[in-house]
């Protein structure tokens, strides 16, 4: 039993861990939300360039990657040439028999390739990608209280998906809890919209011209949050299995390559015209962005592993109480029905919590039970024998 025990202090101390680095990840956002705002609403009205940006400065994490391939291979030379012994060593990796790369990832527990995280890099990319695309353009095309509401219910879309693939149990508390949250998220934006914001007027002509074009991009970015939540936590399930710099850092090798070819169509068909940022308010708030999203984004992806898809899906939703105080300390009014429904975020929170614990619970009496039946039945046959 003490490795139970060990066990379930591990898991315990992962998760506390994760909701830690949630929290850091809610800070982050919620200051990159006040400059993203400053800067659209500044009249750099470019979501596809901000996110193609923001997205590139994850390549910074190959540079650590490539330098310690270079010190291996430099140090090896260096053995051969000297004549320092080499134990004899057989690398399953690279005999003819068999490779690692031809065991499915799903079926083992071992670390990933390089091979292999490139490859998940690659369907993340354009997963990651979209979500944040489609969420930035759609404030051009509707209000912001229709783009929080309609984003916000990535919740659904991830307790459905989750419980489809597994990685989330069912139940009437994190059903209650969505909802919860989900009332909180529309009566703060319904107070929002009741505001008076001023905006670039090139995006209030496109606001009032298609705001249903603007709902169904804000409803498309919940569903592929919650897709690439999902996804990543079927595919790795444990953070112990995959380099994270390394992932990050293909995911935006294969942004560099693989979407500047929509912001030429954007440009060609007037949905965005290209142009370079300048001034230094907006070259500032753009690099501060890319460094925000390259800290924020690593974390919040371990934070899901070490937690469930669910649980960061809701967390998010505390940029909301986060961004009161923020509008608080810069001098802001706020109403109670905001302050209502940034309480609502903070019960759902909490309420998914609890719901974890349970769960985690139960599988752990499970396994006891489990290797206590494992254990009677070998003494049983002991005593036969």
């Amino acid at each position: 039993m003490p490795s139970l025990n060990l066990k379930r202090t591990s898991k315990a101390r992962n998760y506390a861990i994760g909701i830690g680095l949630l929290l850091v990840v809610v800070f982050l956002w919620t200051f990159s939300n006040f400059l993203t705002q400053d800067l659209f609403e500044g009249g750099y009205d470019k979501p596809f360039l901000v996110t193609y940006l923001n997205t590139t400065a994850f390549a910074f994490y190959l540079f650590p990657f490539v330098i310690r391939k270079y010190w291996a291979s430099y140090r090896k030379q260096d053995s051969i040439s000297t004549g320092t012994y080499q134990p004899l060593r057989q690398d399953l990796s690279s005999t003819s028999e068999f490779t690692i790369d031809d065991v499915p990832i799903e079926t083992r527990d071992t670390p990933l390739t390089p091979r292999e995280t490139a490859r998940l890099a690659f369907y993340f990319m354009f997963l990651w990608f979209i979500a944040n695309w489609t969420l930035n353009a759609a404030l051009g095309y509707t209000s912001v209280a229709s783009a929080t509401i309609l984003s916000s219910t990535s919740g659904f879309f991830t307790l459905a998906l989750g419980r489809l693939f597994r990685v989330e149990t069912l139940s009437g508390g994190k059903i209650g809890a969505v909802l919860t949250s989900f009332t909180g998220v529309i009566l703060v934006s319904l107070s929002d919209s009741a505001r008076d914001h001023p905006v670039n007027p090139a995006s209030v002509v496109a606001m009032n011209s298609r705001p249903i074009f603007g709902d169904f991009l804000a409803l498309l970015s919940a569903i592929f949050y919650a897709l690439y939540v999902i996804f990543l936590k079927v595919q790795i399930q444990e953070e112990s299995r995959i380099d994270m710099q390394l992932f990050f850092g293909f995911v935006g090798l294969f942004n560099v390559f693989c979407c500047w070819p929509l912001g030429f169509i954007l440009h060609w068909t007037g949905l965005e015209n290209f142009e370079l940022p300048s001034g230094e308010k907006v070259i500032a708030a753009i690099v501060i962005n890319m460094f925000i999203t390259l800290s924020s984004d690593f974390l919040y992806v371990l934070s899901m592993l070490k937690t469930s898809p669910l649980v960061v899906t809701v967390g998010l939703s505390l940029t909301i109480p986060l961004a009161v105080v923020g509008d608080f300390f810069l001098g802001k009014p706020t109403k109670g029905q905001v302050l209502f429904g940034a309480l609502l975020v903070l019960i759902a929170f909490s309420i998914i919590g609890i719901e974890n614990s349970k769960v985690k619970n139960e599988q752990d009496r499970e396994e006891e039970a489990g290797v206590s039946g494992q254990h009677h039945q070998a003494r049983l046959g002991g005593d036969l024998s």
